[in-house]
C-alpha cells in the first residue's frame, strides 16, 4: 500500500471514531439516561435481581441482551449507568461493525459517511442507550459482510478476518437469530457462487463459508438448547414465537410497506396499524434510497468489484423481507439492520456522484445542494428524537402513577395482577407478578371494560388520574382488607375464569 493511501485510511479511521463519538453524545444529549426502562428492556433487566422481580420470558426473546446489559445489570439497578454504558457499548459497535469496510472500499470518506447515515437516524440514536438487540445486529451483520468481501486488487483477508466475521454473526444471532439466518444466507451463497465460478480462491471460498456457519451455529447454540429445555423443541419454540407475534404468514399487499413508511413518524411500535398515515416530512428519505443504490451498484461496477454492492444489499433485502412481507404490524427498529447494510451502498453512490461532479466540473452546485440535503436531513431526525424521547419519558411515567393508585387501594407486594396486554410493565413497576393462574389481587385495564365475571363479583373500577395516555383504570374486589406490609397476605380475590372464557381481557 502507498504511503498516500496509508495516510487517506488512517485519516478515514479517524473520522470513523469521530462519528461514533458524535453518535454517542448526540443519544446522550438528546435521549436523557434517566428514562426509565421500556416494556422489552424490563424483560431483559429482571433478569437480574436489582432489577427484579422477574417478568415472562416468551419464546421470541432470547439471552442476547441479558448477557450485555450483566455487567451492570448484576451489580446494581442505576437506569442512568446502564444507559451510559450502553450508548458507550452501541458506540463500540458502531466502529466495530464499520471498521472492516476501510480495508474493503479503500475509497476516502465512503465508511465514515456510511456511519454518518446509517448514526444519524433518529431511532438508532434512541435506541443507542437502550437494552434492546436490533442496533447489534445490524453491526455484527455489517461487521462480517464487511470482514469477508474482497478488497481492492482482490486481496485476501489477514488471518484474523475469518474469525472476527465468525464472531459478529455469532454475537448477531444472540441477539435475534430470526434476523440473521436470511442474511447470512446470502452471505454464504455469495461466497460459494464466487468459489465455484473462479472468482475467489477456492481455499479463501471454504474459510469464508466455515467462518458464516459457525458464526451462526455458535451463536443458535444457546437459543437451541433453551428451545428443548423450555418450549420441547426448535419447532415448538419457533411456532410458540409465531403465535405471539399474531402468526406468520406471507401477505403480498402494500399495507405492510405502508405500515413501516408510517412508523418511520412514529410510534416506536405500530401495533396495530391499521388507519395509521404515513408522514412524507419523515419518511421522504426513504425515496432516496433506491436511486443511491442503484449509483452505488454502478459504481462498483465500474470498479470492476459488482459484489461490493450487490451482496450487501440482497442481505438488506433478506432482513426487510419477513417485516415487510409475513408479519402485520412495525416498528421502526426492526430495519435498522437493513439500513446499516444498505449505508455503504448508499455512501458508495454518493462518492460516485461527487466524482463524477468533479470530472464535470460541476462540484461548486453540488456541494451546496449535498450540504442542504444532509442538514435538512439531520434536522429533521433530531427533531423526531427529540419528540420521541419526550413522549416516552412522558408515557412510561404512567406505570408510576398506576402504581401509585393501586397501593392507595390497598394492592402492594406480594401480589399478581391480571387486565389486557399492557399489564406487564405495571406489574413490574408495583412489584407484582402477572397472574397466570389463581387469584388476581387487582386488574389493571386500559381502554377495556370490566370483564363480566368481575362486574357480577361486585368489583369496582378506579380511574388512574393525570396519566399521559388517556384509559387507564384498575379494578379491585370488594371487600378488600389492606394486609401489613411485613405480616399479612391480601385477601384472595374471586377467581376468574379460564383463559379464553371472558374475550374482554386481552392479552
Amino acid at each position: 500500500m502507498s504511503s498516500s493511501a496509508r495516510d487517506a485510511g488512517q485519516l478515514d479511521r479517524r473520522w470513523l471514531a469521530a462519528v461514533c463519538a458524535a453518535f454517542a453524545a448526540l443519544s446522550l444529549i438528546t435521549v436523557q439516561p434517566t428514562l426509565p426502562l421500556g416494556w422489552d428492556e424490563l424483560v431483559y433487566a429482571s433478569r437480574f435481581a436489582p432489577f427484579g422481580p422477574e417478568t415472562p420470558f416468551s419464546a421470541p426473546r432470547t439471552r442476547g441482551v441479558p448477557l450485555l446489559i450483566a455487567p451492570v445489570a448484576a451489580a446494581g439497578d442505576s437506569v442512568v449507568l446502564l444507559r451510559c454504558y450502553l450508548t458507550a457499548a452501541a458506540s463500540l459497535a458502531l466502529w466495530l461493525g464499520y471498521l472492516p469496510w476501510l480495508r474493503t472500499v479503500r475509497r476516502r470518506g465512503v465508511v465514515p459517511l456510511a456511519a454518518a447515515l446509517y448514526g444519524t437516524v433518529w431511532f438508532a440514536l434512541f435506541y443507542a442507550g437502550a437494552a434492546m438487540p436490533n442496533h447489534y445486529v445490524a453491526m455484527g451483520l455489517t461487521g462480517a459482510v464487511g470482514c469477508l468481501l474482497r478488497g481492492p486488487g482482490g486481496s485476501a483477508p489477514r488471518p484474523g478476518t475469518y474469525c472476527a466475521a465468525a464472531a459478529a454473526l455469532g454475537g448477531a444471532t444472540l441477539m435475534r437469530p430470526n434476523d440473521t439466518v436470511w442474511p447470512a444466507a446470502v452471505l454464504l451463497a455469495a461466497v460459494l457462487w464466487a468459489g465455484i465460478g473462479g472468482r475467489l480462491p477456492r481455499a479463501r471460498a471454504v474459510r469464508s463459508a466455515v467462518a458464516v456457519t459457525g458464526g451462526v451455529l455458535l451463536g443458535a447454540v444457546p437459543w437451541a438448547v433453551e428451545a428443548r429445555l423450555r418450549f420441547g423443541g426448535v419447532l415448538e419454540r419457533v411456532r410458540a414465537a409465531g403465535e405471539i407475534q399474531g402468526g406468520m404468514g406471507l401477505r403480498l399487499s402494500l399495507d405492510t410497506l405502508r405500515h413501516h413508511a408510517a412508523a418511520l413518524d412514529g410510534p416506536l411500535l405500530c401495533r396495530p396499524c391499521e388507519g395509521a398515515t404515513v408522514g412524507w416530512t419523515s419518511a421522504w428519505w426513504w425515496l432516496l434510497i433506491p436511486p443511491l443504490v442503484a449509483l452505488g451498484v454502478h459504481a462498483a461496477r465500474r470498479e470492476g468489484r459488482t459484489g461490493l454492492a450487490v451482496v450487501p444489499a440482497l442481505a438488506a433485502v433478506a432482513v426487510a423481507v419477513p417485516y415487510l412481507f409475513f408479519m402485520d404490524y412495525a416498528a421502526p427498529r426492526f430495519l435498522l439492520p437493513s439500513y446499516a447494510l444498505l449505508a455503504p451502498v448508499v455512501a458508495l453512490g454518493v462518492g460516485g456522484a461527487v466524482r463524477r461532479a468533479r470530472g464535470a466540473g460541476r462540484v461548486r452546485m453540488l456541494v451546496p445542494l449535498g450540504g442542504a440535503v444532509a442538514l435538512a436531513h439531520l434536522g429533521l431526525q433530531l427533531h423526531q428524537l427529540d419528540l420521541h424521547s419526550g413522549i416516552q419519558a412522558a408515557a412510561r411515567q404512567d406505570w408510576q402513577r398506576v402504581h401509585r393508585t393501586l397501593r392507595a387501594h390497598g394492592v402492594q407486594p406480594p401480589c399478581a395482577l391480571d387486565g389486557n396486554r399492557t399489564l406487564i410493565p405495571v406489574a413490574h413497576t408495583a412489584g407484582c407478578r402477572p397472574a397466570t393462574a389463581g387469584h388476581p389481587h387487582a386488574l389493571v385495564l386500559r381502554k377495556a371494560r370490566l370483564p363480566v365475571w368481575a362486574a357480577e363479583a361486585g368489583w369496582r373500577l378506579h380511574p388512574v388520574p393525570g396519566t399521559y395516555n388517556p384509559g387507564w383504570r384498575i379494578a379491585v374486589p370488594p371487600r378488600r382488607v389492606t394486609p401489613h406490609p411485613l405480616t399479612a397476605a391480601p385477601v384472595p380475590a374471586p377467581k376468574p375464569p379460564a383463559r379464553g372464557q371472558d374475550s374482554q381481557i386481552l392479552r
